[in-house]
C-alpha cells in the first residue's frame, strides 16, 4: 500500500492515509539527527582550544591528551543509552526515543555552552564539561540505532539509500562544525577564540534545536514498527549475539575513519605545523564530498549488494594508510593534505554509504533499534571514540608523524574479516 497527500512528507495528519516515503521524511530525521553528532563533533575541532581552558598541563601535549581523553570518556556513556533509548524505542517506537533523545541533548549541549573555564572555578570546571559530554554521549547512545532503524524501515526496496542518510547527516555535522572552526580561525584572533569566541558553535547548535524538536514532534511512526508491534512474545536480546559481534566488527572501520577525519585539523597544526585554518578547510571539502558520495553509495548497495563497495573500501585504507600518510609527513602542505582528505573522504564515503541498511538487515524488526544502538555504542566507544587519543598517543610514543595510520590500518583488517562474513548471510526477514 502506499499513502498519497500531506503524509507522503513524513508528518502527522489526521486523515487516513497510505504510506509513502519521501524526501522530506529525510529530512525530518537528518535535521535533528544532523544537529545532535554536531554537537558531538565540533568538541573535537576545537579540542586544541578546550584543552587549554579546562584541562591545564605543565605541557601542551599533556593537556591536549586529556581533552581528547575527555573526548573518548563521553563513548563510555553510550551503552547505557543505547540500551535505555534503545529499548524504549523497540518498545514505544522510534518517534518518541528520537524525542527523548534531543531534549537530553539540549541540556548537555547549554552545559557546555556556558560552563566557566578552569581559571574561574577551578576544578568544578572540568568536573561539569565532563559530565555534560557523559551525558550527550546517553544521548547519542540511542540515537544512533531509533534513526536508522526509523530510515531503514521507510522503503525495503531503497533501504540502502534512506538508511545511508543516518551518515550524510553526520556528513552535514562534519560540514557545520568544519566551517564554524575554519571561519573562527579566519576571522578572529587566537587570544578572541580562547576568551569567548570558542563558544559560539555551541550557542549556533542551542539556536537550531527548535527546529529539529518540531520537525521530530510531528514525525509519524515506521510501518514495519507498527506491523511489528501486532505479534507477540517478548523481547530476547541474548539470542541475537552472533549479530552484535558481526555488527560491532562492521562498526569498527568506520567509526575508526570518522574519527581520524575529526582528528586531522588537530593533527595539521600539532604534528605538520600547518596553519589551523588549512585543517579546516581541508574538513569542509571533506563533508561536502561525504554529503554527496554516502547517499550515492547507499543507492548503489540497493542494485549490487551491501558488501561490495565496503569491501572495496577497507582493501584501500588498509593498503593505502601509511603510504598516503607517510608521503603527507615527508613534506606536509595544504595541497597534500587536501588530496589525502579527498582520498580518505571517498574510501569513507564507499564504506559508510551501505552500511547503515546491511546492519539493519542484521537484526529482526522488534530488536533493530536496541540492536543498532548497543552495537554502534558499543563499537564507537571501544575503537572510534578513543581514536584521536590513540592517534596522539602513536605520534607521541613512536615520534613518527605518520602512526596513526597503524591504527586505521589495523581497524580496516578487522572490519574487512566482518565483511567477509557479512557477505555470505541474507537479510533478517522479520
Amino acid at each position: 500500500m502506499s499513502y498519497t497527500g500531506p503524509l507522503a512528507l513524513g508528518l502527522n495528519n489526521d486523515k487516513p492515509h497510505t504510506f509513502a516515503p519521501s524526501n522530506a521524511t529525510i529530512l525530518a530525521v537528518v535535521v535533528g539527527n544532523a544537529l545532535e553528532w554536531y554537537e558531538v563533533v565540533v568538541y573535537g575541532y576545537l579540542a586544541a582550544v578546550i584543552a587549554a581552558l579546562y584541562f591545564p598541563a605543565h605541557d601542551a601535549g599533556t593537556s591536549l591528551l586529556l581533552a581528547f581523553g575527555s573526548f573518548g570518556l563521553t563513548y563510555l556513556s553510550r551503552p547505557l543509552g543505547a540500551v535505555v533509548l534503545g529499548l524504549y524505542a523497540d518498545r514505544f517506537g522510534r518517534k518518541t526515543a528520537l524525542q527523548l533523545s534531543i531534549w537530553v541533548m539540549v541540556a548537555a549541549s547549554a552545559a557546555i555552552a556556558f560552563v566557566p573555564t578552569y581559571e574561574s572555578i577551578g576544578i568544578a570546571a572540568p568536573t561539569i564539561m565532563v559530565l555534560s559530554r557523559l551525558l550527550q554521549g546517553f544521548a547519542v547512545g540511542g540515537e544512533f540505532g531509533s534513526a536508522t532503524a526509523f530510515l531503514a524501515e521507510q522503503d525495503p526496496a531503497r533501504r540502502g539509500y534512506f538508511a545511508s542518510w543516518q551518515f550524510a547527516s553526520q556528513a552535514l555535522t562534519g560540514l557545520l562544525a568544519a566551517g564554524f572552526a575554519a571561519a573562527l580561525t579566519m576571522l578572529l584572533s587566537a587570544d578572541e577564540i580562547s576568551a569567548w569566541a570558542w563558544r559560539l558553535p555551541f550557542m549556533f547548535g542551542l539556536l537550531l534545536y527548535p527546529i529539529g524538536i518540531y520537525i521530530r514532534g510531528n514525525l509519524t511512526e515506521t510501518p514495519e514498527f507498527l506491523a511489528a508491534q501486532v505479534k507477540s512474545g517478548p523481547l530476547r536480546l541474548t539470542v541475537h549475539w552472533r549479530a552484535f559481534a558481526l555488527a560491532i566488527g562492521l562498526i569498527v572501520l568506520g567509526t575508526v575513519a570518522v574519527y581520524t577525519i575529526i582528528f586531522l585539523p588537530t593533527y595539521a597544526v600539532r604534528s605538520l605545523h600547518l596553519p589551523a585554518a588549512d585543517g579546516y578547510i581541508t574538513g569542509v571539502i571533506t563533508a561536502v564530498l561525504q554529503l554527496a558520495l554516502i547517499p550515492m553509495f547507499g543507492a548503489l548497495s540497493d542494485r549490487i549488494g551491501r558488501t561490495p563497495a565496503p569491501i572495496a573500501a577497507a582493501v584501500a585504507m588498509l593498503l593505502g594508510a601509511w603510504p598516503a600518510l607517510a608521503w603527507l609527513a615527508g613534506d606536509p602542505s595544504f595541497t597534500k593534505l587536501v588530496v589525502l582528505q579527498m582520498l580518505l573522504g571517498v574510501a569513507t564515503a564507499a564504506y559508510l554509504g551501505a552500511m547503515p541498511a546491511l546492519l539493519a538487515e542484521l537484526f529482526p524488526v522488534r530488536a533493530r533499534s536496541t540492536g543498532l544502538s548497543i552495537s554502534y555504542a558499543f563499537g564507537v566507544a571501544v575503537f572510534g571514540g578513543l581514536a584521536p587519543l590513540v592517534h596522539a598517543w602513536l605520534i607521541m610514543w613512536t615520534g613518527n608523524p605518520a602512526a596513526p595510520a597503524i591504527y586505521l590500518a589495523a581497524a580496516a583488517l578487522v572490519s574487512l574479516v566482518a565483511l567477509l562474513v557479512a557477505r555470505g548471510m541474507g537479510p533478517h526477514k522479520s
